[in-house]
């Protein structure tokens, strides 16, 4: 009786709950019988993840799993306001409660420390690794972190894979996963499916009950990018690592620490898109000064290679070795895009219209096999072709007060890029570029590795950090998907790791494509969509490419507020925004850098509407898209300042707009609105509106 007694005590003491600020959410640590450490998550009393079990499995060690006891256990609360250097918003508050709970292991004499911090709008927590003689170093066979979902729900998801994330998002229940798993996993450049269940993060969920539910992780550091293996009979979820070259999936030295696991929970979509949760979980930026950190508005020779209009190469020659052809001597193939006078035409362009910068794909020598060769030295970064004037065009370009941005595609050399790493970035210094296109297409050489594992992780923070020491701001194309680093190393204005407007070119996204991202990928941090297509029938100008852009042209304008980016391009060729200068004004006019935002209206997989206020203006700008059903979306502009009058100007889809037959058919109106103004304005099929909102 006396040891069933003590038992009881035990566990009871195990036992310890937290709840948010506002006391929505309530957060549950126990311990299991045999030590086993388990967590639960409930919103307004309802199950979010119900009791889910946490550790690590080691490589020829112990299992972090079990046996443990709660040796110390401690709450805070923390609550500050700090300014991002770019954002949606002016200020983001950063407020939690936290529960650090350090659990040791008697069989072992080790002990690790979970950390969970709970906030309004949902919960993190890491495991944290002290210094210690009996755990100094070790390598992760498995993280067991578990979400047990409350039933079967719907979920928007991608195919679990450690090399790419540039799939079609599927929209099915979580019991129809595995059925449809075969035909999710499409092509791709270079591509690791790894389980009939596996699934990418960001996670977007919506319960039967009108949950909805994001999971994710923060602060992705020196450790492996975290997938999720669905368990379909009991839906529950669990942590599957990126393995390396050799299967392992970590290699830690302590003290060390996982990135935070991130819950984002509420009973309103939009919630979820205004939430900061993932960027308070990171660190405040390392640098002291980020004045040279400044949003990025752009246009660039890229589409027509995309398209196949033009080249990346500048001559159609094979068996390309850097180190002993002379481009002075080859044939040119007369496709090459990236040559000085036409670079001078994006560059007076540019200019014209008030343009900060412009990109140039294919400048550089090695394109003509560069990819699937897996070559170790494929570019070197500081060679351009024959055809392209480095110092003369960044002269013409600096006369007219435009910027360049460098591109540098590695092919997944990433030994060969770390290699050159320096003498690019002096480079870019001594030729006025002051911001990066990096990519990765393709498998990562040394082959085994992959774009999700820990050295590849470790890669793509060591570029951004050497980039800070150059004053450059990076561009990440194929890397992994961001998760609030962008606090940290505000140089990160950009990433790809999603399909964006390049794959409209290669069969099309599909119409509630942009409805989707912004509750999954963008919850980590902005993307570089590449959106402002205004000529969707890529045959008008290519007739072996029979591809169309998934959007009227309408909704191609508003993905400039909904799909936020600080580094947005206008992404279409140059004389297809000169045959329709009255919507292109939109793209003039909006802003990339924000003091406010407000989610009007969201729906995923069905709509958004989000209303942006311009970083240091009184001008408001909105963007809506739908999917391909159209929609009716109703606007109040209660957010407006009390007592002011504005003009809006409208950017609408006409009647008879249709992403499909009718994409360029739209219309432009102004009215005057107050914060008492509402508007019901209707969205073709795959399209959208977009309204700039100007005081008066």
């Amino acid at each position: 009786m006396l040891l069933v007694g003590l038992s009881l005590l035990w566990q009871a003491a195990a036992a310890e709950d937290i709840k948010s600020p506002n006391g929505q959410l309530t957060l549950s640590f126990n311990l299991q019988g045999d030590g086993v450490p388990t967590y639960r998550l409930t919103y307004k009393g309802r199950d979010v993840i119900k009791t889910s079990k946490l550790g690590l499995d080691l490589k020829n060690a112990t299992a972090l799993t079990s046996g443990f006891a709660v040796a110390e256990s401690k709450q805070r609360s923390f609550d500050e306001t700090w300014t991002p250097v770019w954002g949606e918003v002016k200020t983001i508050r950063n407020h939690y409660n936290e529960l650090a709970v350090t659990l040791t292991q008697a069989s072992t004499a080790r002990s690790i420390r979970v950390r969970f911090r709970v906030f309004d709008d949902g919960l993190g927590f890491r495991y944290e690794f002290p210094r210690q003689p009996k755990l100094d170093y070790f390598t992760i066979k498995e993280e067991r972190t578990q979400f047990a979902l409350a039933g079967d729900h719907k979920a928007f998801w991608l195919p679990g894979d450690y090399d790419t994330q540039e799939y079609s998002t599927v929209t099915s229940k979580l019991s129809e996963v595995r059925g449809l798993m075969k035909s999710a996993v499409t092509g791709n450049a270079s591509q690791t499916p790894f389980s009939p269940t596996g699934l990418q993060t960001p996670l977007m969920l919506k319960s039967p009950s009108g949950l909805y539910i994001n999971i994710h992780e923060a602060a992705l550091i020196d450790y492996s990018c975290m997938h999720l293996d669905l368990d379909d009979k009991n839906f529950v979820l669990e942590s599957h690592l990126t393995p390396d070259a050799v299967g392992d999936k970590g290699l830690i030295q302590t003290p060390a620490q996982s990135p935070w696991r991130t819950v984002i929970v509420s009973d309103k979509a939009g919630d979820i898109l205004e939430s900061k949760l993932v960027l308070n979980l990171n660190e405040p930026t390392k640098f002291k000064d980020v004045s040279w950190i400044k949003p990025v508005k752009y246009v660039g020779v890229w589409w027509e290679m995309i398209t196949g209009k033009s080249t990346w190469s500048y001559t159609n020659q094979d068996n390309i070795k850097l180190d002993s052809i002379d481009y002075t001597k080859v044939k040119p193939n007369g496709t090459h895009g990236a040559n000085t006078a036409h670079v001078k035409e994006y560059i007076d362009f540019a200019a014209k219209h008030g343009f900060d910068a412009v990109l140039v794909e294919g400048w550089n020598t090695g394109w003509e096999d560069w990819f699937g060769k897996h070559k170790d030295y494929v570019f070197d970064f500081v060679t351009p072709y024959p055809d392209f004037d480095v110092a003369g065009l960044q002269q013409y370009a600096a006369s007219k007060g435009v910027k360049m941005i460098m591109h540098h595609e590695t092919s997944g050399s990433v030994r060969n890029y770390e290699r050159h790493l320096d003498a690019a970035f002096d480079f870019m210094n001594k030729y006025g570029y002051d911001a990066v296109k990096t990519g990765y297409v393709g498998d990562i050489v040394p082959l085994g590795h992959h774009h999700y594992d820990q050295w590849l992780i470790n890669h793509y923070n060591y570029v951004l950090e050497k980039a800070a020491e150059h004053k450059i701001m990076v561009n990440g194309h194929e890397a992994v998907r961001p998760t609030g680093l962008a606090r940290t190393y505000p140089n990160l204005i950009g990433n790809e790791a999603a399909r964006g407007t390049e794959y409209e070119s290669f069969g099309g996204n599909n119409a509630d494509h942009t409805t989707i991202l912004p509750f999954t990928r963008l919850i980590g941090g902005p993307m570089d969509y590449t959106p402002g297509i205004f000529q969707t029938r890529i045959s008008t100008f290519n007739p072996a490419n029979k591809s169309f852009v998934h959007s009227t042209l309408a909704r191609q304008l508003a993905l400039y507020v909904t799909m936020y980016s600080p580094l947005q391009m206008a992404a279409d060729m140059i004389e297809h925004y000169n045959e329709h200068l009255d919507a292109f004004q939109f793209i003039k006019d909006v802003a990339v850098d924000w003091d406010d935002s407000h989610v009007l209206e969201a729906e995923p997989g069905d709509y958004i509407t989000i209303a942006r206020k311009a970083k240091g203006k009184s001008s408001w700008f909105i963007g809506s898209t739908c999917d391909e059903n159209g929609r009716t979306s109703n606007v109040n502009f209660s957010f407006l300042e009390p007592g002011k009058k504005y003009t809006a100007t409208i950017y609408a889809d006409a009647k008879d707009a249709h992403y499909e037959n009718n994409p360029q058919a739209y219309a432009i109106r102004k009215m005057t609105v107050t914060r008492k103004s509402k508007l019901a304005q209707y969205c073709a099929p795959g399209g959208g509106y977009a309204i700039s909102v100007m005081p008066q």
